[in-house]
């Protein structure tokens, strides 16, 4: 039996699912959500199976309290999510700074406290999975989206030194590149102002928040389907380093795998000729 420490848990999204998920195939689990109210009618009928913990991953005290109750409670932490996240729009150039820094804060930073604070017991263990959910923006830059991809750019990076210097101690990392998912990411979007800072640019990030208010409930992707894949990849015989999850995704990812490698190919003389 093992146990998961999910972060995000907020009913409606990925982290949810991955608990039920756990917990159909006989593990115990630990949810965090900044209201785990929302949680408890929920976790309830699993009983002790789950530890429901307030948690906001953003205070790094909050995140050594949290994981230390979870492994006071279960004995230690085998699989860890980092499913806690999500963006704000705004260009590049007229995002403001407080944005900017709440993007990095709650994308990459919270994923770094959350990483440092489980790897010393999978370490003494000698086994242990850390499962990130990046995104597709993390491999396909997405305008008025920067900072979100930028995020996501730097976890994909995280995890890849991560991955290497964690294999000696028995512990392997997944990072998941969603597309558009039918969970409640996109419904944050229906009631936020547009606060892009420089007008030349209010069109473009208009025209980003409607595309998404519009597509809120008819995303392709299936939660349930994505979570089953991910847990499939990581009983493979030979885990993959990460896995794209969607069509649309994939296609969109593989189009950019292909356009860089043919722009590398058309560009090698230039960068071969750079050494002495």
């Amino acid at each position: 039996m093992k146990t998961w420490f999910i972060t995000g848990g907020t009913p409606g999204g990925f982290g949810q699912v991955y608990a039920e998920a756990a917990l159909e195939q006989g593990d115990q689990v630990v949810l965090t959500a900044r209201r785990p109210s929302e949680l408890q009618e929920w976790a309830e009928p699993h009983g002790d199976r789950v530890l429901v913990l307030q948690l906001d991953v953003t205070d790094a005290e909050q995140v050594r309290a949290a994981v230390k109750a979870a492994e006071e409670r279960f004995g230690g932490i085998d699989v860890l999510v980092n499913n806690a996240g999500r963006g704000w729009y705004g260009s590049v150039e007229g995002t403001p700074d407080e944005t900017i820094r709440r993007t990095f804060d709650l994308n990459l930073f919270a994923v770094v406290e959350v990483i440092r604070a489980v790897l010393p017991g999978m370490r003494a263990r000698g086994d242990g999975w850390i499962v990130t959910m990046s995104s597709v923006a993390g491999l396909v830059g997405a305008h008025g989206f920067g900072y979100y991809a930028a995020a996501k750019f730097a976890v994909e990076g995280l995890s890849e030194a991560l991955r290497h210097e964690v294999e000696p101690f028995g512990v392997r990392v997944l990072v998941v590149e969603p597309g558009a998912f039918r969970t409640k990411a996109f419904a944050y979007f229906q009631n936020e102002p547009v606060n892009e800072t420089v007008d030349a640019y209010v069109p473009m990030v208009e025209g980003v928040k409607a595309a998404f208010v519009d597509h809120n409930g008819k995303q392709a992707g299936d939660p349930e389907r994505g979570v089953r894949a991910v847990i499939s990849a990581m009983n493979a015989p030979v885990p993959p380093h990460r896995i794209v999850l969607g069509n649309s995704g994939y296609d969109a990812v593989v189009a950019m795998h292909e356009n860089a490698l043919a722009e590398l190919r058309a560009n090698e003389e230039l960068s071969r000729g750079a050494d002495f």
